[in-house]
């Protein structure tokens, strides 16, 4: 379960799904996105039906979604959203989404190592 859970996904198994379909729902109406596994291979991938998905279309709020997760680089997202580099980084930025995402004392000591 582990591979794919994060903030913003959950990783169900077909049988989950009968008792836990609730969970599905909620966890739809919060933005995460679920992976539903049979036989513990991915086999579905739900994506919250949002204003996002309303907004961008599916490839893109989907790169958006994976790229929050932490499940893809920059440069994998914007070949799943079908755009440059930098047309996706723009897309972040307009969403006001951070392209990379530092802890405050990693900056502090990449700066002091720099300097």
């Amino acid at each position: 379960m582990s591979l794919f859970r994060c903030k913003d996904s959950t990783v169900f198994s077909v049988r989950d799904l009968r008792l836990r379909s609730g969970e599905l729902m909620k966890d739809a109406e919060l933005g995460r996105l679920a992976l539903i596994t049979k036989h513990g291979r991915p086999a579905i991938l739900a994506l919250p039906f949002d204003r996002r998905l309303l907004d961008q279309g599916v490839h893109r709020s989907l790169a958006v979604s994976l790229f929050e997760g932490g499940h893809l680089t920059p440069a994998q997202a914007a070949k799943i959203a079908g755009v440059s580099l930098d047309d996706f980084i723009d897309l972040l930025g307009s969403l006001g989404l951070p392209v990379v995402d530092y802890p405050a004392e990693d900056i502090t000591e990449e700066l002091d190592a720099a300097s």
